[in-house]
């Protein structure tokens, strides 16, 4: 079916738990309560010429909500966390042959944080906190390519930018005993950088028949940017200085397999699966984001009601690998594993 326009929209609820286990000999465990996610997506393109076309996405690739509690163990370096990132991706390609078309885009990257984690300064009414919020906007650029050396096999690379999330005049509130409050301004503020690293992506998809096709991904994430995580406090005491945490993260490739089974013109099932290893160094394993190696199960369905209108189900399950980890800074350790749920319902509609 030959369209000229295409719009996709759709959400993807997420459900997360990610368990702890204190080193021996204690017996101590804990388990996140964290939030529900709902990453969102809108994709719109429109066939200009018959070589020139244009897009609009507008998603959510990055972001983490997790809540350990008040009262964990771990509570000096991290209580709640949530961070969102939001993307808007025009993007215009042009088919240069019946083999090769070149895409490039901008993005405007706008996100915010909030993390919270109580500190070791006591009195009679319990532990000091703190709650650091800020937010930002950058922006960063995509280039793409895709291949087609015949009619079966299409051949895409793209590279998207590194993105670094500065964020300026932030507020860092504290809560601690009016005894310890010249050492702690209540309202302080600081500055942080949260960079997003660049991804280089390499996919490939056969057509088998005219039902069945298949398809490889290789993405490879530039992790190494997250050296440190640094919060450059405006007002500094002596108990107060500024904030350095080590994180020392390495580039690693996610490994992407998948199928696709059109079983009449109505309905497409498709099914997957990939391994994505932790980028976290293991001296520096921090429970704020609990990064473990993950095996992705995927399955989903497409279905037609009427011609132009596809409805779009998924369900990913993620699990994070047991392992011992340790932060060592803080001489904090112990075992994690997770898991994650995640259905998804989408629209398209081309016409």
């Amino acid at each position: 079916m030959n369209t000229k326009y295409s719009f996709s929209a759709g959400v993807s609820p997420i459900r997360s738990f990610t368990v702890f286990q204190k080193n021996a000999p204690s017996d101590y465990t804990a388990t996140t309560d964290n939030p529900l996610g709902t990453p969102f997506y809108f994709y719109g393109g429109v066939k200009i010429t018959d070589k020139f076309s244009a897009g609009l996405a507008v998603n959510t690739p990055y972001g983490n909500s997790l809540s350990w509690g008040k009262e964990w163990d771990g509570r000096f370096l991290i209580q709640d966390l949530s961070l969102k990132a939001i993307f808007f991706q025009p993007t215009i390609s042009y088919k240069l042959n019946d083999w090769l078309s070149l895409g490039a885009g901008f993005i405007y990257a706008t996100g915010d944080f909030e993390l919270a984690k109580a500190l070791p300064v006591y009195d009679a009414g319990g532990e000091g906190s703190v709650k650091l919020t800020g937010s930002t906007a950058e922006m960063g650029f995509n280039l793409g390519a895709m291949i087609k050396p015949d009619d079966k096999l299409s051949i895409g690379v793209d590279f998207r930018s590194r993105i670094n999330m500065e964020v300026d005049g932030a507020d860092a509130t504290f809560n601690t005993p009016a005894s310890l409050a010249a050492n702690f301004p209540a309202k302080n503020k600081f500055s942080t950088s949260l960079p997003l690293p660049a991804n280089l992506d390499l996919g490939a998809s056969y057509q088998v028949n005219d039902q069945l096709m298949l398809a490889l991904s290789l993405n490879y994430v530039f992790w190494n940017v997250y050296d440190s995580l640094i919060f450059d406090f405006e007002t500094n005491t002596p108990a107060l200085p500024d904030s350095k945490n080590p994180r020392l993260y390495s580039n690693k490739l996610i490994v992407r397999l998948g199928g696709e089974y059109k079983i009449n013109e109505k309905v497409t099932v498709r099914a997957g699966g990939y391994y994505d290893p932790s980028p976290v160094n293991e001296d520096y394993f921090s429970p704020e984001t609990p990064s473990l190696n993950n095996l992705g199960l995927t399955a989903g369905l497409s279905f037609m009601p009427v011609e132009k209108l596809s409805v779009d189900l998924s369900f990913l399950y993620i699990m994070g690998m047991e392992a011992k980890k340790n932060y060592t800074p803080d001489n904090f350790g112990g075992t994690f594993k997770s898991r994650v749920y995640i259905p998804g319902i989408g629209f398209t509609y081309s016409f």
